[in-house]
């Protein structure tokens, strides 16, 4: 694709936010266009006083009107360019010990905004989530069998999001077709993964850490995993030694999922899944029905937006409250927020409230976010979407 730079977006970066390292250029920061740029296209951009910020891909027709690839007006977007990027990304992979299953590709905190490549194996999972990188995937797929040399790719572009940049949903292989079930190792688990037909791109790889905090609660503990999905947090303690554990979750297509990672693990005597409304379930077990020594809450994002904060503030408000009158004292409550917009101090003063509410007091055992292959980057807060903490509830 030609890198056309006759085109030019002044715009206003009173904050500084895109000097400083934000790739994120919203309608309204747009004070005037030169040129004709087409959606999808590259752009120069430049602040208020005619300072050069650097390149982007331009889309009229979505909220984030420019996404910032380099600083250099001057550095080509090309086949090369998708090659450095992507090398990068993948030594650095390397460099943290990941391990054969994580994501190589996290968006803007590599510098490449809106493109997701996960690796399962030898294979990848490639999502490119807005218009002006939807455009390069024939080089992004070209330096990602460069640099990886991947037994197979999957396109897993079936996500909503994309229809606000104007894009088609689809899915399928690039390039040969091959067997899309698959089992990876976690922690020394075992998970079967569907990259066609799994969440996401098959499988959530960003709780790894999190998971593996269970090891030191679990002993001899009886313990209630809540939004299980395919059974991290419920395996992981049945490993570590928990008596008895049971999963929850509203889909039944993952609870019949994580019954077979038990199996698959040898864990399914110690462990049950059941499909269950979580808020139903938590309700019931609050009249006394159970008590838990460990309870693990891990729920979707409540909060996909900005204007559903408060809402989804009162959700996890709530779930943490239940959770906690099910606790003995000296339990431990494990939760965990995947919704960017809750931010670490709101989320922990959330959790807070629940615990004045109930009267209990909490102590913190494990603060995680979302390990190394899912990098956090200080100017782009977004990136840090991913918060779990085990709170012993006294």
């Amino acid at each position: 694709m030609k890198n056309d730079n006759r085109d030019r977006i002044f715009v206003d970066d009173a904050r500084l936010r895109i000097r400083q390292g934000h790739p994120w250029v919203y309608d309204n920061q747009v004070l005037r266009i030169e040129g004709r740029p087409q959606p999808g296209g590259v752009v120069q951009v430049f602040d208020v006083k005619k300072g050069p910020l650097g390149q982007g891909y331009f889309n009229p027709r979505s909220k984030i009107r420019v996404r910032m690839l380099t600083k250099h007006l001057d550095e080509p977007i090309d086949a090369a360019f998708f090659h450095r990027k992507i090398a990068a990304a993948w030594t650095f992979r390397q460099r943290m010990g990941q391990p054969e299953s994580c994501r190589v590709v996290f968006g803007e905190a590599d510098g490449l905004p809106a493109l997701v490549v996960d690796k399962f194996g030898d294979i990848l999972v490639l999502q490119t989530l807005a218009l002006g990188m939807d455009r390069y995937k024939t080089e992004i797929v070209q330096a990602l069998r460069t640099v990886l040399k991947p037994a197979g790719i999957y396109e897993r572009n079936d996500v909503p999001v994309r229809e606000k940049e104007g894009l088609t949903l689809e899915k399928g292989f690039i390039g040969e077709a091959f067997n899309t079930r698959l089992v990876i190792s976690e922690n020394g688990l075992k998970f079967a993964v569907d990259v066609a037909m799994g969440q996401k791109t098959g499988h959530f790889l960003d709780q790894r850490l999190n998971h593996a905090a269970m090891e030191h609660v679990s002993k001899g503990a009886r313990v209630l995993d809540c939004f299980t999905h395919t059974g991290g947090f419920a395996l992981h303690a049945a490993r570590y030694g928990a008596t008895e554990v049971l999963g929850l979750d509203i889909s039944e297509e993952a609870i019949t999922l994580a019954t077979a990672n038990a199996a698959l693990n040898g864990l399914d005597s110690v462990v049950a899944f059941k499909t269950a409304n979580v808020f139903d379930f938590l309700a019931g077990q609050g009249r006394g029905s159970a008590t838990w020594d460990v309870v693990v809450l891990d729920p979707p994002a409540f909060a996909k937006s900005r204007a559903a904060l408060d809402g989804a503030a009162r959700g996890y408000k709530e779930i943490n409250l239940r959770a906690m009158k099910l606790l003995p004292p000296g339990g431990f409550l494990v939760t965990c927020s995947c919704s960017q917009h809750m931010v670490p101090d709101l989320f922990r003063k959330t959790i807070a409230a629940a615990a004045h509410d109930v009267h209990r007091e909490l102590r913190e055992v494990h603060c995680g976010a979302q390990p190394a292959d899912h990098p956090i980057h200080w100017a782009i807060p977004e990136t840090h979407y991913l918060k779990c903490l085990v709170l012993q509830v006294l």
